[in-house]
């Protein structure tokens, strides 16, 4: 098992505390990863965004945590795991900087276990008749919602939901402060 320097990372939980399912108290998971051993876990919000420190790599965070919480918690879950200097990748690369500033809450940054594929996001591009936009880098999508996710006819766009219905997505306000929560503790080494 390869290890790496100590690190700091993001872990995104997908569909915990959503509509009263899958209830996780935030000092409970925080215990989670003290207890298996991540340094200085720090959650967000009640949504499941958790930093901390560790020498592991973040496909093997993956693993250990879904493992560990159905497990502990008894609530299946997928995790998302991202270095600090990948969340940072991601903010940078964010094709609607217009949207960061002048409309945050309606921007989403959408985590993906892999790539996109880029014939997939070009169909969503010129298919797609609404208000919303969407954009690719890296693993990550990046949509705006200008009037808000829950009226949005985008979710339930067949091309959308295959593209985007694996991943968990976070808010631009999140974005950013769970960039300083990892700033906060070191971006490691």
């Amino acid at each position: 098992m390869q290890t790496h320097s100590m690190r700091t990372h993001v872990a995104l939980l997908r569909g915990i505390n959503v509509g009263g399912n899958n209830l996780v108290k935030m000092g409970d998971l925080r215990q989670l990863f003290v207890d298996l051993g991540l340094e200085e876990p720090a959650t967000l919000l009640q949504s499941g965004n958790v930093a901390f420190r560790s020498a592991k790599s973040a496909p093997e965070l993956e693993q250990i945590l879904s493992k560990e919480t159905s497990a502990s918690l008894k609530v299946n879950v997928e995790y998302f795991v991202r270095t600090a200097d990948e969340w940072g990748q991601a903010i940078a690369a964010n094709p609607f900087l217009d949207a960061s500033t002048s409309d945050p809450s309606h921007l989403l940054l959408i985590c993906l276990r892999e790539e996109p594929d880029r014939a997939a996001v070009k169909q969503v591009q010129d298919e797609w008749q609404g208000p919303e936009r969407v954009g690719a880098s890296g693993r990550h999508l990046y949509a705006i919602y200008p009037e808000g996710i829950g009226p949005s006819k985008l979710t339930t766009f067949p091309a959308w939901k295959k593209l985007a219905g694996g991943g968990t997505g976070r808010n631009w306000n999140t974005v950013l402060k769970l960039r300083a929560l990892l700033d906060d503790l070191g971006n490691g080494a």
